[in-house]
């Protein structure tokens, strides 16, 4: 099994299920940077947080790096790019904190609207001000909401139950989308220009850093309160400090910081501002879902599973509907791969309700199997591409809504040859239902034989014969005419892998035209 390297604190209860997987988990916390560089050597995962950086130098002193995952939503701390270069995948844990980051948004929005901190630190001081710090009422204001993902859906239920207006800004969205959430779609401008209180719901990217500045800040009301729990940059803070110097709007609450850990700010000076050091996340509830989250994800990455929240798989996520033909169409590249020796260009055919969906994660399956047959490095989602484009191999896709024998079918199709399967509809089992335009119906195997021979009586003993003698037994056997040619053909699941010297003797024996060994 692989050694895990853990560099930040994660709930126990996911440590402990890779542990229990036959992982080693090397937990290093505090780690400077020469020892993180150290200590990446020979890891097949690292999991983190936000605290550690994994740029282009760490990945390159942790060659067996298989995948990075970190606990949590947020990845400006991870360079992706270079991770995908690298063929190393990237995962992350997105819906894990998001109702804790929902309510800490609510908490900074209520504690701004009523200064609730500094009334705090005024009375434990001995002062009661009860005047000095008067509040505004949430109700019948206009909440801007800057992001509407699945954090900013959240925090729009929950405003709405204050009886807020909602505004919302984000490119993405549809206004359809939006009306559904109860919020009205304005350009970024006219949202800050309407608004009462603004919260970021945002990444940060190169898009959205330095986004909430005094340019845009220009354009508010006086009353205007921002609140940030998303990611530090995103608002220029000394261009926030100056606009709430000035009046121009009445006060802010941030969570977050351009650089962290933050402990001087020209914010901190300001009594209309309200912080927390980065306590979005900081939940036990939030806490357990990424910890369990991310070690899901780097376990089905260590298997080279599809692993559903992989940010650098060229691919969306795969549909409900698509996620059990994924390994089928794995299975049919090594198998196909087998067949044909290996061709520079493969049609992928998809047939039946499935070539509605995205399908670009079947396509990735298929090329991982075509691969895995010839390649000494494991093959995965996140190398599948570099490696096909290194070993000049092109997969060009197809796609019908109709199916004349199933539901749904996959087939692959290149120099003459071909290979198709399919689910069965009642169990979902996975069958191979044609190769070379010739019917079969059986379950793959790790080990097949395809043999081409002439039609007529004694061939199917003499390869029974030939494969007992040898303790080769026969799991499962598809036999019949090939139309075209006057022959036959025979598909095998041998219940171990044939000897290249029985399968030499196969090829030789009486009626017997070729024989293909196929790697499922």
């Amino acid at each position: 099994m692989a050694r895990i390297l853990v560099t930040e604190a994660i709930a126990e209860g996911g440590l402990d299920r890779l542990r229990a997987d036959g992982h080693e988990v090397d937990v290093r916390l505090g780690l400077d940077r020469a020892g993180l560089l150290e200590a990446v050597r020979g890891a097949a995962a690292l999991i983190i947080r936000s605290a550690t950086t994994v740029d282009d130098e760490v990945l390159a002193a942790g060659p067996e790096l298989v995948v990075v995952g970190r606990a949590g939503i947020g990845l400006d701390n991870v360079d992706v790019a270079a991770a995908t270069s690298r063929g190393v995948m990237v995962v992350n844990a997105p819906q894990s904190n998001i109702v804790s980051a929902a309510e800490h948004t609510m908490a900074l929005l209520l504690s701004q609207a009523r200064n609730v901190p500094q009334a705090h630190a005024a009375l434990v001081a001995g002062r009661w001000e009860r005047s000095r710090w008067e509040g505004v009422e949430l109700a019948d204001k206009t909440l801007a909401i800057i992001g509407l993902g699945r954090i900013g859906k959240l925090v729009a239920e929950r405003a709405k139950a204050f009886g807020m207006r909602l505004v919302a800004y984000d490119p993405f969205v549809s206004a359809e989308r939006a009306r559904q959430m109860g919020a009205e779609l304005l350009p970024l401008d006219q949202a800050v220009a309407e608004a009462d209180f603004l919260t970021v719901h945002l990444p940060r990217n190169a898009d959205t850093i330095g986004l909430i500045g005094r340019e845009l800040l220009l354009k508010a009301k006086p009353s205007l309160r921002v609140v940030n729990v998303a990611r530090g940059g995103i608002v220029i803070e000394s261009e926030l400090a100056e606009c709430i110097r000035e009046g121009l709007i009445a006060g802010a609450a941030l969570d977050v910081f351009d650089s962290e850990p933050c402990t001087e700010s020209p914010l901190f000076d300001l009594p209309e501002v309200v912080v927390t050091p980065h306590l979005g996340a900081s939940t036990r509830e939030a806490q357990d879902k990424a910890g369990d989250a991310i070690a899901d994800m780097v376990q089905l990455a260590l298997a080279g599973d599809f692993v559903p929240w992989a940010v650098n798989v060229d691919a969306a996520e795969a549909d409900e509907m698509l996620r059990p033909f994924l390994g089928l169409a794995e299975r049919l590249g090594r198998l196909f791969s087998s067949m044909t020796g290996g061709v520079s260009e493969v049609e992928v055919r998809i047939e039946g309700d499935i070539a509605a969906c995205d399908t670009r994660i079947l396509n990735l399956a298929v090329m991982k199997g075509l691969l895995s047959t010839a390649a000494d490095d494991q093959v995965t989602y996140v190398n599948a591409p570099q490696m096909a484009a290194s070993a000049g191999l092109a997969l060009t896709e197809s796609k019908s809504s109709v199916s004349d024998d199933h539901v749904n079918l996959i087939a692959l199709r290149a120099d003459g040859r071909s290979i198709a399967g399919a689910l069965t509809d009642r169990t979902g089992a996975e069958r191979v239902v044609e190769i070379d335009g010739h019917s079969v119906d059986m379950p793959p195997a790790a080990d097949m034989l395809l043999i081409s021979n002439d039609d007529r009586p004694g061939v199917i003993g003499t390869v029974g014969t030939l494969l007992g003698d040898a303790g080769i037994n026969i799991a499962d056997m598809d036999v019949g005419r090939v139309a075209r040619s006057g022959g036959a053909l025979m598909l095998i699941a041998a219940t171990a892998e044939v000897p290249s010297s029985v399968i030499d003797a196969l090829r030789v024996a009486p009626g017997v035209t070729s024989v293909v060994s196929l790697r499922g």
